[in-house]
């Protein structure tokens, strides 16, 4: 297994570092000259939305609340988003991306199945613990996004279970894991992992560290798959 902390310093997830990827991959958008101006303001406007939707959710948060918040002008606000329809989905979009990115950096194709599968749990739990505020938002706020945006939340989801299903798929395969139903499997796995950052004050109360729980996961998943 891979520790926490190294985990968290070799993925290199700092706001600052999220938005230089963001503003990379989304240059023609943003209305900003200045790289340094750029990154330093995005920093401030999603972390200045995620802090305001976990106090009264997104839908009630106003362009003016947010520009209060992040300390800038509401003209300024609108160098980098249209609308608070866009800044959703930039949010939404930013989060899954960057989740599928470092799965599939930490999952090793080469490696057995029951080896991937501690891959995969590990640094899904890890990088959720790391923007925990993102996948949170992002979780409670899917209901707010248009159809089409909506749809895309939903099947990135479900590319993240398939990537545990194609996992289990393998090991009943190659004859390490025991015949199971891998989508319902992988389905209950993914559940279990969202509850880790929809209720961190669980696990807070009974100070689990996210090594702990990423541990018990794993040896869970172990009993549940190994051949009898």
């Amino acid at each position: 297994m891979k520790g926490f902390e190294t985990f968290k310093n070799s993925a290199n997830l700092s706001s600052e570092q999220i938005c230089i990827d963001f503003l990379s991959a989304n240059r023609e958008r943003i209305r900003i000259k200045k790289d340094e101006t750029a990154v330093r303001n995005l920093v401030r406007i999603f972390d200045s939305t995620l802090l305001i939707s976990s106090r009264k959710g997104f839908q009630a948060m106003s362009v003016r609340d947010l520009a209060q918040e992040a300390n800038l002008s509401m003209g300024a606000l609108y160098s980098y988003f249209k609308s608070k329809e866009e800044l959703l989905e930039m949010i939404r979009s930013l989060g899954s991306r960057l989740m599928n990115t470092a799965l599939s950096g930490e999952i090793k194709q080469d490696s057995p199945p029951a080896e991937r599968l501690i891959q995969a749990i590990e640094a899904h739990l890890y990088i959720s613990e790391i923007m925990k505020p993102w996948f949170y938002f992002n979780y409670m706020e899917t209901k707010n996004l248009r159809r089409e945006e909506q749809k895309k939340a939903i099947e990135m989801e479900l590319s993240t279970e398939g990537l545990f299903v194609e996992i289990i798929n393998d090991g009943v395969a190659t004859g390490c894991f025991r015949p199971v139903d891998s989508t319902l499997t992988a389905a209950v796995l993914k559940a279990m992992l969202q509850d880790w950052y929809l209720k961190p004050w669980k696990y807070q109360k009974r100070a689990v560290l996210v090594e702990d729980y990423a541990l018990f996961l794993i040896e869970m998943m172990d009993h549940f798959l190994k051949k009898p």
